[in-house]
């Protein structure tokens, strides 16, 4: 078992749980492989419907059966879609994400802004009440957004708030507006990597660089903060499982976070899927 460090805003009573609840989705190795199930607002329903996608998917459970049978460190979604399904599926390890917005505004006309929905409150009310295996929460920060200074704040506070209940707390860090030229830069993604551990999480997903080498760097100014990748859209399978090799051998990130290139595939193919990238991620192989 590896030594968990606990940061200083974890209240002492709850350093127990947060040590339990880093260990259960990291597995003991200090990385993590999250599956990500927050796109029913974030991409409405195009990712979960049309050509070449199963017609299983266009159902919110398919996430949840994933979830469930196949091999991950913990599911992320919002909480109103886990307070639906979380009780059928009670050993997942759930992360909540607290804020969300649509994509039919793009970036190019406005820049955005992701308001919180759900408070630490909700979230801890809803762990009490249901004894769901809430492990951490989540947040998007948009920088160089004209509206990141709240974005920041409400990540901030969040990020404290979910510590000091011994809770994880991992920020999706995304440079996007008007201001942003090039969104994949690997200066920017570095700065990026920074503020999130200036901000305090304990893990940071990322859009890596185009070359692993690159994500080096953003490695680096994370410090202790650590970086999991960001899976980005169906690829194929044997060409993203390199890829996912490549950024934690190479680029030395702590791991992934996957969306559609597991959950547009059948139940079957998801659970494989799944069970590779576990591998990866948590032996190395």
């Amino acid at each position: 078992m590896i030594k968990v460090q606990i940061p200083a805003d974890v209240a002492k009573t709850a350093e127990k749980n947060y040590i339990e609840n880093y260990l259960a989705i990291t597995k003991d190795t200090g990385k993590l492989f999250l599956f990500a199930g927050d796109h029913k607002i974030e991409h409405l329903n195009k990712d979960f419907y049309g050509e070449n996608i199963p017609a299983e998917v266009n159902d919110p459970e398919h996430l949840f059966k994933i979830a469930s049978k196949g091999k991950i460190g913990a599911f992320v979604s919002h909480l109103g879609l886990i307070s639906l399904y979380g009780q059928d599926y009670p050993d997942i390890n759930y992360i909540v994400k607290v804020n969300a917005k649509t994509d039919i505004v793009p970036a190019e006309e406005m820049d955005p802004f992701s308001g919180q929905l759900w408070t630490i409150e909700d979230v801890l009310d809803m762990q009490k009440n249901s004894g769901l295996k809430i492990r951490g929460v989540g947040y998007t920060v948009y920088l160089g957004s004209e509206y990141e200074s709240e974005m920041l704040s409400q990540a901030s506070h969040l990020i404290y708030q979910a510590h000091h209940a011994g809770l994880i707390a991992i920020l999706w860090m995304y440079p996007r507006g008007k201001s942003v030229s090039k969104e994949i830069d690997a200066n920017l993604t570095a700065g990026a990597a920074g503020v999130a551990a200036a901000l305090g999480a304990d893990f940071t997903k990322l859009m890596p660089p185009k070359t692993p080498k690159c994500l080096k760097q953003a490695v680096g100014a994370a410090g202790k903060t650590k970086i999991i990748c960001s899976g980005g859209p169906k690829k194929d399978p044997h060409a993203f499982l390199q890829e996912i090799q490549h950024y934690i051998q190479i680029g030395g990130a702590y791991g992934v976070a996957v969306g559609r290139n597991i959950y547009q595939n059948t139940l079957e193919d998801a659970v494989k899927l799944t069970e590779k990238i576990y591998s990866l991620v948590y032996t190395g192989h």
